[in-house]
């Protein structure tokens, strides 16, 4: 089966965001850190924040993971800077709404790049890959452990 124009370049853009990860690395003065790990895959991701006057100021990732799961962290960090940790928290509950496919035709243009991951839905088993850096980041703004959007990915988890 042949790539449409449109998936191939969809396809470039998740492989450029993978070998030149955006926000790649460590910060000097994070305020929120926390460290995910996919089982499934065995992606591993450690996200630091800087909130500074209420706003995602920084953001940096690092660890180790599938081209997806790189792609979708880098793709979440360009999205976020600048935005209050309520506006983020909204993002990662729609990017997390669309990945599942639970909401077609929804405006993914607040997202940014990491739009072009909705057809990530279309495999299953690569959810997780990419939502796991948003997951982080809801965690990391919220405090939770690792377990905070269970509900919706509930279905989707073996």
């Amino acid at each position: 089966m042949a790539l449409s124009k449109l998936d191939n370049l969809y396809r470039q853009v998740i492989l450029d965001h993978s070998a030149h990860p955006h926000h790649h690395g460590h910060l000097q003065q994070a305020t929120n850190e926390i460290e995910l790990r996919n089982p499934t895959c065995g992606d591993v991701l450690q996200l630091e924040v800087a909130l500074t006057d209420g706003k995602i100021t920084d953001i940096a990732f690092s660890g180790d993971g599938c081209t997806i799961s790189q792609a979708s962290a880098s793709m979440m960090t360009d999205a976020v800077v600048g935005k209050t940790p309520a506006e983020a928290e909204e993002m990662v509950q729609f990017f997390s709404e669309m990945i599942i496919g639970d909401k077609p035709g929804l405006d993914t243009t607040v997202l940014g790049d990491a739009a072009i991951l909705e057809g990530v839905a279309k495999f299953p088993a690569r959810i997780k890959c990419a939502t796991l850096a948003w997951k982080a980041l809801n965690n990391a703004l919220t405090g939770e452990d690792g377990k905070g959007m269970a509900h919706l990915l509930s279905s989707h988890e073996d």
